[in-house]
């Protein structure tokens, strides 16, 4: 079974890409290489395109015989979302129109949606089953959310399968130091921990006034090999005739900004230093998930529970980058 990767390059999708080519399947990754690496592409075919271009997607899938289509190319910065619309209308959803539609023209009908727990809003119950009510608080959200609807109507009109997978907080890097967490800027709150510990330079915390123990925002952090294993476990079962359906991912257990600090300077042996910033809109305060349905039915189980182990691979994939990084100069 062929199965391409839309985008493939960045964080996520590259984990993906390793796991599904450990497998012996066949993967073809579809990248712009706008905010992906080409240097994350070990695995497989790559093409370089854009999910907006039509034409070119139905040409490829249709020529490599795709089977399933993995979609992970969307913009996720909840701040910036809420500032820049219409550039992530234009992408998610207008985005996500046009690779089911050329996968309509292919006759391609299985599709692996990258949704997210932002589709939630602010949690009305603790943890957060895939029933609870979606009123997404920010315009990423809502993108989502929109995917997902369009999704459900491919599925009733064209005999589409789609699963849509709503993550939590995607953390750590692969173990082996292959691919990794590569984001420039980088917004994501564990590697700004960890580039705050090894340079000195303060972390922000935006939001030290939320209804939470220690008054920051908790998260529920899953690791990124761990949601490569679920990709694999959606796109067998569809293939084996699975209804459309959406899934959580997570851990079931939130962790604070301030414990996430705490536990980076544990990994690094180094202090770390804050800055205190207002709230920033958009952001709920508690948001934790029950992958109980992701358990029963697709099989799937989170391998990297600790924390510490988390930050610990994320940890030696900040210093392989580094590296990285100072050859690319």
């Amino acid at each position: 079974m062929t199965t391409m990767i839309i985008g493939g390059a960045g964080y996520i999708g590259s984990h993906v890409n390793k796991l599904l080519a450990s497998k012996g399947v066949d993967t073809v990754v579809y990248d712009n290489l706008s905010t992906g690496h080409r240097e994350n592409v070990k695995w497989g075919e790559f093409v370089e395109g854009d999910i907006l271009d039509g034409d070119r997607l139905s040409a490829v899938l249709s020529d490599r015989k795709v089977e399933c289509v993995m979609h992970f190319a969307a913009f996720i910065e909840v701040g910036e979302s809420m500032s820049a619309p219409a550039k992530y209308y234009r992408n998610n959803v207008s985005g996500s129109i046009s690779i089911l539609s050329a996968m309509q023209k292919a006759g391609v009908r299985n599709f692996v949606f990258s949704s997210t727990c932002a589709t939630y809003g602010v949690p009305q119950t603790v943890p957060m089953s895939e029933t609870h009510p979606q009123n997404p608080i920010n315009v990423y959200g809502r993108t989502k959310l929109m995917v997902e609807r369009v999704m459900a109507d491919f599925s009733a009109a064209y005999g589409m399968r789609c699963a849509a997978l709503r993550y939590f907080n995607a953390a750590g890097d692969d173990p082996s130091l292959e691919t990794g967490e590569w984001h420039t800027p980088e917004t994501h709150l564990i590697p700004r921990v960890l580039e705050a510990a090894d340079t000195g330079s303060p972390v922000g915390i935006y939001g030290e006034d939320y209804p939470t123990p220690d008054g920051t925002c908790i998260r529920d952090y899953i690791h990124v090999c761990d949601l490569a294993e679920a990709h694999a476990l959606a796109a067998r079962y569809l293939a084996e005739g699975g209804a459309s359906d959406c899934f959580n991912l997570g851990n079931g257990d939130g962790f604070s900004v301030r414990q996430i600090i705490a536990a980076a300077e544990e990994v690094t042996g180094h202090k770390i230093a804050v800055k205190t910033a207002p709230r920033r809109e958009g952001d709920p305060p508690i948001l934790l998930g029950d992958a109980s349905r992701a358990a029963r039915v697709l099989g799937w189980q989170p391998r990297f529970k600790d924390i510490k182990t988390i930050v610990g691979t994320a940890w030696e994939w900040h210093k392989k980058l580094k590296t990285i990084r100072g050859k690319a100069v």
